[in-house]
């Protein structure tokens, strides 16, 4: 588990930094579901916000073990090699759009609409939102909408080679997306503005194509541990 500490760190700081994409994917949904509440339950935003957020997350945890599998059965083979060349490269393009320099990750979002079309009707009908198992479900479906940062996330979690891993890498990118989406619903504006401001994206985007790099094979791997 120490051997997975950085790891899940790391993990942790994507999901933060990635923080900008993920508003722009889910943050109109945060604000329709802080909308939808009745007013008689608006006591009760926070924790129907804390609830989907905590599907959102298992989703992710979930779609990490269905893919560590993956990974896991070709732990040992060239395909793992070429899973974390893949993966490295994503997370560069993922840096690169959250800079604002290239939008091209954006075309491997439609490679998940297919099954967002099926999931996305049975969403739509939990809103509005008056219950916690409500807002969990909805969650949980909602992590599956096609997001090129969650592919990325989740092609390098299962290039670890280990289901478990994967599924802990996961939940801890989650994690790290949790606070802006959760303050999100509660003060969109505050949120918004500072994650819009080029500084930050740029930030934001350099860590994450460094990130990408040193996911990539190579011996700058063998002289970062060594640093």
């Amino acid at each position: 588990m120490l051997e997975l500490a950085p790891l899940l760190v790391s993990a942790l700081i994507l999901g933060l930094l990635g923080g900008g994409h993920c508003l722009g994917m889910c943050g109109g949904l945060m604000g329709a579901l802080t909308l939808a509440i009745p007013k008689e339950q608006r006591s009760r935003r926070f924790r129907l916000l804390l609830a989907y957020n905590l599907g959102r997350i298992l989703s992710y945890a979930s779609a990490g073990l269905l893919i560590g599998l993956a990974g896991w059965a070709v732990a040992n083979s060239p395909v793992a090699l070429f899973m974390r060349v893949l993966a490295g490269l994503l997370l560069i393009a993922m840096g690169l759009y959250l800079a604002g320099w290239w939008s091209g990750l954006t075309r491997i979002e439609s490679l998940g609409r297919g099954l967002w079309r099926y999931i996305q009707p049975v969403a739509n009908r939990l809103l509005p939102v008056s219950s916690l198992p409500r807002a969990l479900l909805l969650g949980a479906l909602w992590g599956w909408l096609p997001c090129g940062l969650v592919y990325s996330t989740l092609l390098w979690s299962a290039s670890q080679g280990n289901a478990l891993d994967s599924a802990l890498l996961m939940l801890a990118f989650g994690l790290g997306t949790w606070p802006v989406l959760l303050a999100t619903g509660l003060a969109a504006e505050r949120v918004t503005a500072i994650l819009r401001k080029r500084s930050v994206r740029m930030a934001g985007g350099l860590l994450v194509i460094l990130f990408g790099i040193w996911t990539l094979p190579g011996p700058h791997q063998h002289w970062l541990m060594g640093h």
